[in-house]
């Protein structure tokens, strides 16, 4: 039987977590992955830090709850440091605040712990490969309370805010200019907006806020 082709240039990981098993876990579900190469691994934002800076890996994998630095302090300082990696959260808190912050930061994906083993593998691939990862099951526990005949209703005051520009026929990079934000922060709430007011796009988004604000 012929072996299996070698990867060439497998995905280096580094693994950050302050619990050791969570670790080794990982660890230990990635080593049958010839694609993916866990170098190094890390209990704390400071070893993290120290260690993307000498290593220079291809993927962090961090959690949000680490002691010295938390993950999302180390991802602000991935990214404000240019520091050309993808980083992809891993947590056991899908809570929607926990997932914003994360993708504000100019996080790649978001994965829960309690995601079945080859779910969180092939997230990490993905995230590996450029993709974005967006749990839906993470957005679902937004709670809302908005009737059927009032879907703006079940908007946040920050996301009616981006609607608003979007309604005006603002570009994504110029909403980020006028709310002061990233295009990837605009992205994350339009992609929320789309999935709450039930619409494909922009421009059927805007024709809801047109209609509500005309009374219609």
């Amino acid at each position: 039987m012929a072996s299996p082709p070698e990867i060439e240039h497998p995905t280096r990981i580094v693994l950050a977590d302050d619990h050791e098993l969570v670790l080794e876990g990982l660890r230990g579900l990635l080593q049958g992955e010839p694609d993916l190469q866990v170098v190094a691994t890390a209990t704390d934002g400071e070893r993290l830090m120290e260690t993307v800076r000498r290593l220079k890996p291809d993927l962090a994998v961090l959690d949000l709850q680490m002691p010295t630095k938390d993950g999302r302090s180390c991802l602000e300082e991935i990214r404000r440091e240019g520091l050309p990696l993808k980083v992809l959260v891993l947590t056991a808190f899908g809570d929607g605040e926990s997932l914003q912050l994360a993708w504000e930061q100019e996080a790649d994906g978001f994965a829960l712990k309690t995601d079945p083993p080859r779910q969180t593998v092939a997230a990490i691939r993905n995230v590996a490969h450029g993709h974005l990862v967006f749990p839906i099951s993470a957005r679902g526990r937004r709670g809302s309370t908005a009737s059927p005949a009032d879907p703006l209703g079940s908007l946040s005051e920050r996301e009616s805010e981006f609607l608003a520009l979007v309604a005006e026929g603002l570009t994504n990079t110029r909403i980020a200019e006028r709310l002061s934000v990233s295009e990837h922060t605009v992205k994350f709430h339009l992609q929320n907006i789309f999935q709450k007011l039930g619409v494909a796009n922009r421009t059927e988004a805007a024709r809801l806020f047109l209609q509500r604000q005309l009374g219609r």
